[in-house]
């Protein structure tokens, strides 16, 4: 791999990634790398350069849109031809290879499953059947741009009773997904943007920020979720967090410094929070922790959450409360944009709301959610002081930090090779940190059925070699 040995610079402004594809990128022009060399795994790549795999990722899937790189199945990544790359800059359009990674795992821990069991068919066919009628012709044609109001009244109000949201209907935007209302963010905040961003963090936004050739930088999260203190030490006029349930280790954000957040968004008059509840819903110790939004005085924190925690994540529905002042810039440059979200989806959730399905839905998740965790930590204990958790005052993942000599590519190896999908904390992690004493590892339970939970915790104890505590 010596023709892969670039000289990365982690205290650089430019993000891993970017570094890392435009090396990668410069050696195809120039002929360093030729037309049709095999690149190295992600894996291996990530091992060989020390970053993690999220970077190698990022940078190889930009250069597979650009049609340098080629993603060919159970095969790899391999160099493209330097004159179908010139035509391609012509103009000519590509189609970019879709991909093919559909391996399935005995045991999948990864965050983004959620309970189908669980799910409420039944009601959900009788909404959708009552929709898809000929009385509902018009829901044919585009609605409003911003999404149809019966929704946005209804996420409006369900947000203030659950979370101490304050908004108007006519504040909120709806979008297919965060990916799709977060550009939509970014480009109403300006070109002279500065974004903090949670490291580790969630891998969608960086991915986002740097699409959109936004300036990012990384800021520390501990156990009291993001440190303000290096946000104020930054160039950064907006951060995105997730302080309800930092993802990935699950930190809430403490009380104080919440207020510090706050008052660093105060001090100047182009700073703004994105606050990500994306799992808020789901909390099982305590008082559920009010949303940041609810205590902003001057209208500088942004909203975002979605529908795919808490029913289901191909609903593909998500949405943004903006501040008045911003609602209003909305309005001007993007009211000629079609709302992306099917208006018949909007109006059977709009009427699953309306008629408490949706709270009755919540509650029954949180209860079923909140007995998966009881397991999990129960049957964790049988390991410690081997293992230990954090993270799981809510959500639908926890953290698991390993008292073991093995690093986190090894762990994650071992339970690969006994089928168990798991990932690590550095794949999450977008610059250097303090170096970890133990490896960390983000377990996702949504996924998993009740009665196997504890066998799961079993089998992927087994997987990491780690033997029960003698006392338990």
């Amino acid at each position: 791999m010596d023709f892969l040995m670039f000289q990365l610079i982690h205290n650089s402004k430019t993000p891993l990634y970017e570094q890392l594809y435009q090396s990668i990128k410069k050696a195809i022009i120039n002929g360093t790398i030729e037309e049709g060399i095999k690149l190295p795994s992600k894996r291996k790549l990530a091992e060989y350069l020390a970053v993690s795999q999220t970077t190698i990722e990022f940078a190889y899937s930009q250069l597979v849109a650009e049609g340098f790189i080629v993603s060919e199945p159970r095969r790899g990544y391999f160099v493209q031809n330097l004159e179908e790359l010139a035509i391609i800059e012509q103009g000519i359009a590509s189609i970019v290879p879709e991909s093919t990674d559909t391996s399935s795992f005995s045991v999948d821990l990864s965050t983004g499953k959620i309970d189908t069991d669980s799910f409420p068919f039944k009601t959900w066919r009788r909404y959708a059947k009552d929709i898809v009628n000929e009385e509902n012709g018009e829901l044919l044609q585009l609605g409003h741009p911003q999404g149809d109001y019966l929704l946005r009244q209804q996420i409006s109000s369900y947000l203030f009773q659950s979370r101490g949201v304050k908004s108007t209907p006519e504040q909120i935007i709806l979008g297919s997904g965060t990916e799709q209302i977060m550009p939509l963010i970014i480009h109403l905040l300006g070109e002279k943007a500065v974004y903090g961003f949670e490291n580790p963090g969630y891998p969608l936004t960086h991915h986002l920020f740097f699409n959109d050739s936004r300036m990012s930088v990384p800021i520390a999260v501990d156990n009291d979720g993001v440190i303000v203190s290096k946000l104020e030490q930054s160039f950064a006029n907006v951060m995105y967090v997730t302080p309800s349930h930092q993802f990935p280790t699950g930190a809430v954000l403490s009380a104080t410094r919440r207020n510090q957040l706050l008052a660093w968004a105060y001090q100047q008059d182009n700073r703004y929070i994105i606050e990500d509840d994306y799992d808020s819903e789901f909390r099982y110790t305590g008082k559920p922790i009010p949303s940041l939004q609810g205590i902003d005085q001057n209208e500088r924190v942004i909203y975002l959450s979605t529908f795919s925690k808490s029913l289901m994540p191909s609903l593909r529905i998500a949405y943004a409360v903006l501040p008045k002042s911003l609602i209003l810039q909305y309005k001007q440059r993007f009211s000629y944009y079609a709302a992306t979200v099917p208006r018949m989806d909007q109006h059977i959730l709009a009427n699953f709301m309306e008629d408490g399905y949706f709270a009755k839905h919540l509650n029954r998740m949180r209860k079923i959610y909140k007995r998966k965790l009881e397991i999990i930590t129960k049957t964790i204990l049988q390991y410690h002081p081997t293992v230990s958790i954090s993270g799981e005052q809510a959500g639908m993942h926890i953290l698991l930090t390993i008292r073991t000599t093995k690093t986190e590519t090894e762990l994650v190896k071992l339970a690969e090779q006994a089928d168990i999908r798991i990932y690590g904390l550095q794949d999450y992690i977008s610059s250097n940190l303090d170096e970890q004493t133990f490896p960390k590892l983000v377990l996702g339970f949504g996924g998993l059925k009740m009665e196997q939970v504890a066998s799961s915790i079993h089998q992927l104890m087994k997987a990491l070699e780690i033997k029960k505590h003698r006392n338990s």
